[in-house]
């Protein structure tokens, strides 16, 4: 059976960009996924269900899982309820939990038979192998898919956007692998930023599953707010829910300076007004641009271990560049695509731009694309970029189709898919 017979428009792909935080999914030639699903879910032990072994054994396993699994199900309190994700470095850790939330997509999002439609998957540059077969045997065996492809997610990001090459580095629509340059200084990274800064300014930041009622009160009053009766919850689920508080605050309040931080400076704009879920409110100065200045000297972060030398942004940037062949680097710099959670804090472009522009050398043209901040290019950019590939007519021979699959074995993943 060959690939080629997808490429109508009877039977389209299913595109899923998993990444540390969210799995997107959807159909092939759209312009969105369908589904934005967070990779954490709530887990319990639910003693009501045992699996017995074989009679041999006369034992019995348990107690068996519940996974509670999309945004609405993850925030609801429960006793005893862990929040745990099956990524870890940006690959799949805990099949059991991934073939869980597959269920759900399918069931829940897609709407659809699996068998029914070949799946274009995304993958980190840094996939090792055996995970790479191990998810082919899943979607193949379990899943009876038609047709399977593993696509790296720079890959897919550069693909949506009209240029060939892409900083990660991607040079005609393959990783070069030598190359890549990764940074611990991510997400993760400025939620831990916003935490130091709650507890110097004394903020108690109380998650909203907590919060019963709460009074108006004024600016910078402590606020009046009653608890909720709650199910003993764990510890990994308060953190997560803190987490989402600390998030929101990124997304509103964090901006990047575009000039290295300098309090004096940033005392002279604007502030910017936040009320946390109890009530308390307060104005924001120096401290938006302070959370995140570490992304870009890594030399003002606090308890940084010693010997530790964390790259920058714009230094991970040319790192990457300078371990390629000498001939391909005018191509990178003109292409540096900006993509990730983290790209979308306010002034993030502008100064990775101004940054760049003193590391860059003169001879090289730098240019640097992104879509608008908060756009969906920027946040799906590696699910469009896998809607696209999936729906060209080019791309149908390379499929790695189902009788392939059980002719050639799981090696044939290492092949088909660079």
């Amino acid at each position: 059976m060959s690939g080629g017979v997808y490429g109508g428009d009877e039977v389209g792909a299913v595109v899923f960009d998993i990444g540390s935080y969210s799995i997107r999914a959807g159909y092939a030639g759209e312009d969105s996924p369908k589904a934005e699903i967070p990779t954490h879910m709530s887990v319990v032990d639910d003693p009501d269900v045992a699996m017995e072994t074989d009679d041999s054994e006369k034992s019995i396993k348990g107690p068996s899982k519940k996974y509670h699994i999309d945004t609405g199900a993850i925030k609801v309190p429960r006793k005893g309820a862990e929040i745990s994700t099956f990524i870890k470095d940006g690959m799949i850790d805990n099949w059991d939990m991934y073939e869980e939330l597959m269920d759900h997509i399918y069931n829940k999002s897609i709407k659809s038979e699996s068998n029914l439609h070949p799946v274009m998957m995304s993958e980190p540059a840094w996939n090792v192998k055996g995970k790479r077969e191990k998810l082919a045997e899943i979607m193949f065996e379990k899943y009876n898919v038609p047709a399977f492809f593993l696509c790296k997610n720079a890959v897919a990001s550069s693909t949506a956007v009209p240029h060939t090459h892409q900083l990660f580095p991607v040079y005609d629509g393959y990783v070069i692998q030598q190359a890549i340059v990764k940074s611990p200084l991510a997400g993760d990274f400025i939620s831990m930023e916003i935490k130091k800064l709650m507890e110097e300014l004394e903020v108690n930041v109380v998650p909203p599953y907590q919060i019963k009622t709460k009074e108006p009160v004024g600016f910078m009053e402590e606020a009046k707010w009653k608890k909720k009766d709650l199910p003993e919850v764990t510890k990994s689920y308060h953190n997560y829910m803190v987490k989402d508080v600390y998030q929101d605050f990124a997304a509103s309040v964090v901006q990047v300076m575009d000039t290295p931080y300098e309090q004096s400076s940033a005392e002279t704009m604007p502030n910017i007004h936040y009320e946390f879920p109890n009530g308390y409110n307060q104005d924001f100065g120096f401290e938006k641009y302070k959370v995140c200045e570490g992304l870009f000297d890594p030399s003002v972060i606090k308890d940084l271990p010693s010997g530790n030398s964390m790259l920058s942004v714009g230094h991970v940037v040319t790192t990457s560049v300078g371990m390629c062949d000498i001939d391909i680097r005018p191509s990178l710099y003109s292409s540096v695509i900006v993509t990730g959670g983290n790209t979308l804090l306010q002034g993030f472009t502008d100064r990775l731009n101004r940054d760049l522009s003193t590391k860059t050398p003169p001879s090289m043209r730098l240019k640097i694309i992104s879509g608008t901040t908060g756009s969906a290019e920027r946040r799906f950019s590696s699910w469009i970029g896998g809607s696209i590939l999936a729906s060209l007519g080019s791309f149908q021979q390379m499929w790695i189709s189902k009788q392939e699959f059980e002719e050639g074995g799981k090696s044939c993943v290492e092949r088909k898919c660079p």
